[in-house]
């Protein structure tokens, strides 16, 4: 995939069947379904052809399927009705109001109908779809989202991360050069560097949208760029898809609508997962003409964020993705407790007890042992063999010994990092970067040897070695991902290293209500006529199909999955 390197397209002599605002992911497969039946697409961004894909082309590639041929051959069984209990499980839908379709549903009532048609699509023909458009998977299945510890709870009850072998820009790459194609075609237009500023409406229909021009910008994807307008556009459509994305740069509107009830307060210091165009703007503008948002509190932010030492854009984090042997503290040095005290088990869980002590960060702590196996980082740039779809190189990065390039390189600049030969030397070093109390290495010691005595048997009590133990059953966990149970304090797996976790932003679970053609839903429970939405602006589906909690690789699918159905229903097919 090389898109053309213009930056700015005034787009004139063209009338299109449907306008898209937004040429992230989900954009990109409407425009393709739209394509596909013959229809003419103009797609607006007011980022420069360089960024097209949006945030899925920086993501790890992962995705949710269910009984998945990956899994069979990794001795997972999973069904249609394991993987729906998980889902409604984690959702936990509880604002379903009447029941009905009209104003008196609640704000669930769309997200729930999503959901049950999302997991079905990922049971089946999900895969299908995406891999005759040429996509494949890695053979190793991984296990995110481990769960609550209640069968009937949040959580995966089995590993169903496939990773995309070729992570996030494969995953755009297979929709943008289907809709290049047409672009030569003349079926696609794209207007960079368009700002939608207003819907156009006539006789209670969106028929089009007006914004404005912004000046050139040849910055790089991801980059930050200009906001100053040079001119005015207004086009026109028989109907609008808005799919332009979250709300995970604009910290403001981020705080304005935390949980603090149910989560904590809002992190002061939070670091940013995605590109400052992350504005969430578009949500305003596409509610003042009618269109509901909801589910408006619930989002999906990481707790084990760390600053990029070598960033692209504002605030830059980039995610651990953590197996689950590295011990968790928080800011006052006490361990965290249950399944939610066990790295990748229960983000939300993990959340609510680091926010509850008053400060916005916590701790890990591990062995050279452990971040050599179990530390993965989030993004395409970090994970280069996947990326580049290199085998000889993913088999020395990943199975040789050391860490992977970048994770040592993190270890070796990132501010967050803190490498030690003793533990006296490691909790000094730790609070030298702590923005909150400061440590007892003598307390720290205590709970670390309390957990390194539980190893003196098969058994035991202590929470996260059942779950190490359990994880080590899964062929892809025992391979490549869980090292092999020892003390933290043994020599012989040094040096030590602990890791300052930040907050990081990332996903917006509520958005625009929709319903299952992926159509905007007023007030009364009305589809609003031309007006549609998908991805991430639509809760990636419904106005939320996530509920409260994330099975992880389902953001990217459901972005797929909606913009598929704007795609489809506008097309008539």
């Amino acid at each position: 995939m090389n898109p053309s390197p213009a930056t700015q397209d005034q787009v004139t002599d063209f009338t299109p069947d449907v306008i898209v605002v937004g040429a992230g992911l989900a954009g990109l497969v409407a425009t393709h379904e739209l394509a596909k039946a013959g229809r003419k697409v103009l797609v607006l961004d007011q980022e420069n052809r360089k960024n097209l894909g949006g945030q899925a082309w920086w993501s790890l590639g992962g995705l949710f399927f269910v009984d998945s041929p990956e899994q069979r051959r990794m001795g997972i069984k999973d069904s249609l009705e394991l993987a729906w209990q998980d889902w409604q499980g984690s959702a936990s839908f509880d604002r379903l109001g009447d029941g009905t379709s009209g104003p008196g549903r609640g704000e669930d009532f769309w997200p729930q109908q999503w959901a049950r048609a999302y997991v079905e699509w990922a049971h089946g023909g999900k895969r299908d779809y995406l891999h005759d458009l040429g996509l494949s998977s890695l053979p190793f299945v991984g296990w995110a989202e481990r769960g609550d510890g209640s069968a009937d709870g949040h959580g995966n009850s089995v590993p169903r991360f496939h990773l995309t072998w070729g992570t996030g820009p494969e995953v755009v790459r297979i929709f943008a050069e289907p809709v290049l194609e047409a672009e030569r075609r003349g079926l696609v237009r794209f207007g960079f560097r368009h700002q939608v500023d207003e819907l156009v409406t006539s006789g209670g229909a969106v028929v089009g949208v007006r914004g404005s021009l912004l000046a050139a910008d040849d910055a790089e994807r991801g980059v930050k760029s200009n906001r100053d307008a040079v001119d005015t556009f207004e086009h026109l459509a028989t109907a609008v898809v808005v799919t332009s994305g979250g709300i995970g740069h604009n910290h403001e509107l981020m705080r304005r609508n935390w949980p603090t009830d149910r989560v904590g307060p809002a992190p002061r210091h939070m670091i940013s997962g995605v590109p400052a165009h992350v504005d969430g703007r578009m949500l305003a503008i596409t509610e003042s003409q009618g269109a509901r948002i909801v589910n408006r509190d619930r989002m999906w932010a990481y707790v084990e964020g760390v600053h990029n030492w070598d960033p692209v854009w504002p605030d830059h984090a980039i995610r651990i993705l953590p197996g689950p042997s590295s011990m968790w503290f928080d800011a006052n040095g006490r361990r965290l407790t249950g399944m939610s005290g066990v790295p990748g088990a229960d983000s939300i869980g993990s959340m609510k007890q680091i926010l509850a002590t008053g400060h916005d960060y916590s701790w890990f702590i591990l062995t050279q042992s452990i971040i050599e196996k179990e530390f993965a980082l989030s993004g395409s740039e970090q994970n280069p063999d996947i990326t580049g779809k290199d085998l000889k190189f993913l088999l020395q990065s990943r199975l040789a010994k050391g860490a992977p390039g970048p994770v040592e390189a993190f270890k070796r600049h990132g501010e967050d990092f803190v490498v030690a030969d003793n533990l006296t030397d490691l909790v000094a070093g730790m609070n030298s970067i702590a923005r909150g109390p400061a440590l007892d290495v003598d307390e720290v010691q205590r709970q670390i040897e309390a957990r390194d005595r539980e190893l003196g048997n098969a058994f035991g009590k202590d929470v996260q070695l059942m779950v190490m133990a359990n994880a080590r059953r899964s062929r892809t966990d025992k391979l490549i991902r869980v090292a092999k149970p020892h003390r933290i304090l043994d020599p012989e797996h040094g040096p030590l290293v602990a890791v300052r976790l930040n907050i990081l932003s990332r996903k917006s679970l509520g958005g625009l209500e929709t319903n299952l053609d992926s159509q905007c839903v007023a007030a009364d429970g009305s589809p609003i006529p031309g007006l549609y939405a998908a991805g991430e602006v639509a809760g990636f589906g419904g106005g939320g199909v996530h509920g409260y909690n994330a099975l992880e690789g389902t953001f990217l699918g459901g972005c797929i999955f909606s913009g598929r159905a704007a795609g489809r229903a506008l097309a008539g097919s």
